[in-house]
């Protein structure tokens, strides 16, 4: 009998421990570590990549320089540790490039200085601001930060600070740059200049795009690259699939009743009809029977006044309050209405065609010219038709002129 509980007793233990072992969680746990693990990388190597082109001279231009409020420039300090112009021939107590991140989470502190002793062991002063110093990854070292640093970057706990001190060379010293071989980086992977010599760093996976797509600096995600739209032959077109730019054959075809027309819906890659935009008459709030007036009053319809446009005018309705005004229509100015002599005429340097506008207020009505340009003369009739001004052995001022609005002579 005891032996028989002993056996069930073992039974028990083992499927207890095969159901709760430690390791039937370990890969949920193991993928997220490694997450996290290659965003704070991430973060690292956008801050070496930016310092790198600072001392090179160059500019990294990236995503993640924005997203990690990544800043780099070169300071010089006196013998009192306070900033001082840098420059050749200046002498100064120290010289150095400074590259400074986004702060990150205090519960991160312990994994990215392991990143750093891992990975940036050998990058010299490398690590994260505390307290007034910056602890480097790999060593023990705590290099102590001067004030005038700490207001020029504003630093906070949490940043990771990257520090190289340079030398500026005296007029008669030339340096010259390290040579190196050049490399070719395969595709994922972008060619970074480090510790010497050129290394293939992969891209930050959060702004890589796949595929035929590119990253959209606007949208901060990866949309269709046009660029790579493919030519498709007969009647096939071109549709994005997973990520990929693929000729289609249309599925069937549509006939569209009359004031529509047929349009491929990508997302599900069949045909529908949809309203013809071309064809689309806008509603107008305004009920008009005749346009032909010279003003309406404010309300939901037009009041037609007993002033008509004449036949040298178009009107001009404000859909916003359906009031009506009359403008000149230059392309009546041909008819015998409103001139009645031959337009060709009336051309040349001292011969000029004008509007007879009848007051200022007619005036501001019309967009293309200023109130302040139109004469109100004896030389100027206000007939509301069209007329040749001949300025004789004059000519006509071009600067105030503007045909068949205006026209003046020169004084």
């Amino acid at each position: 009998m005891n032996i028989f509980i002993i056996m069930l007793m073992s039974l028990f233990m083992v499927g207890y421990y095969m159901f709760f072992a430690p390791n039937a969680r370990m890969p949920e746990q193991e993928t997220d570590t490694a997450i996290a693990m290659s965003d704070l990388r991430s973060v690292a190597e956008c801050a070496l990549a930016v310092h790198n082109a600072q001392i090179s001279g160059n500019t990294f231009d990236d995503v993640c320089v924005s997203q990690n409020d990544i800043k780099s420039k070169s300071v010089c300090l006196d013998n009192r540790g306070e900033i001082t112009g840098c420059g050749v021939g200046k002498r100064s107590n120290g010289s150095f490039i400074i590259t400074t991140t986004g702060a990150i989470n205090v519960n991160d502190y312990n994994a990215m200085m392991e990143i750093l002793e891992q990975s940036f062991a050998t990058s010299g002063t490398f690590g994260i601001y505390q307290d007034g110093v910056v602890i480097a990854g790999g060593t023990s070292a705590k290099r102590v930060i001067p004030e005038s640093v700490k207001k020029e970057f504003d630093l906070k706990d949490g940043q990771l600070v990257y520090i190289t001190h340079y030398d500026i060379p005296d007029p008669e010293r030339v340096f010259t740059g390290a040579v190196a071989d050049d490399i070719n980086c395969p595709v994922g992977t972008t060619k970074t200049y480090r510790f010497g010599r050129w290394q293939c760093i992969g891209y930050n996976m959060k702004t890589s795009c796949g595929g035929d797509t590119v990253w959209d600096y606007g949208t901060m995600e990866c949309v269709p690259d046009e660029s790579r739209r493919p030519l498709c032959s007969g009647n096939q077109t071109a549709v994005m699939v997973d990520g990929l730019w693929e000729c289609l054959s249309p599925f069937g075809e549509r006939t569209c009743p009359p004031g529509m027309i047929a349009r491929l819906n990508y997302d599900i890659l069949e045909w529908e009809c949809v309203e013809d935009l071309n064809q689309v008459k806008q509603p107008s709030k305004c009920a008009v029977q005749n346009k032909r007036a010279i003003r309406g009053r404010d309300g939901a319809t037009l009041r037609l006044s007993s002033a008509l446009c004449n036949d040298c005018e178009k009107a001009i309705i404000d859909e916003e309050n359906c009031n009506a005004i009359c403008v000149p229509d230059p392309t009546k100015i041909s008819s015998p209405l409103c001139y009645p002599g031959r337009t060709a005429e009336c051309s040349g340097s001292s011969r000029a065609f004008y509007f007879g506008f009848p007051t200022k207020e007619y005036v501001a009505n019309v967009e293309d010219i200023s109130v302040t340009s139109v004469p109100f003369d004896s030389s100027h009739s206000q007939n509301r038709r069209f007329n040749c001004l001949d300025c004789g052995n004059g000519t006509i001022d071009t600067s105030r002129s503007l045909p068949p609005y205006i026209a003046v002579c020169n004084e």
